[in-house]
């Protein structure tokens, strides 16, 4: 990819990594275990630190129950978004990420905190 330069810039102290994409192009199942590996296995970065969003297209008839990934990817928080039928759900699971990044980076903080005092 023409933007690998741009990867460690990208990555620098970052807390979090959403990947999205298309579960009706086979090449994208194989790219995320890509993405996967370099945003997150090499940081590194927890899976809880990392959200799969499949996004089904306007009028695709995705079949979005039997998407089955292989491992690793299938230890990762995964959300279908459709956001014809069903944005608001989406918007909630986005939330409840964020949420989950900030008690994280929180919790990393008093850590630190408390080892330096200590």
């Amino acid at each position: 990819s023409r933007f690998e330069t741009c990867w460690p810039a990208l990555m620098k102290d970052s807390h979090g990594v959403i990947i999205i994409f298309n579960p009706e192009l086979p090449s994208h199942l194989k790219e995320i275990e890509m993405w996967y590996s370099c945003f997150v296995q090499q940081q590194p970065l927890l899976d809880s630190q990392c959200l799969l969003v499949a996004h089904h297209k306007p009028g695709s008839a995705g079949d979005t129950e039997n998407l089955s990934l292989a491992y690793p990817l299938n230890k990762l928080k995964l959300i279908h978004s459709n956001l014809e039928e069903d944005p608001e759900d989406v918007r909630m699971e986005f939330m409840k990420y964020f949420r989950s990044i900030i008690t994280f980076i929180n919790e990393s903080r008093e850590r630190e905190e408390m080892s330096i005092i200590s």
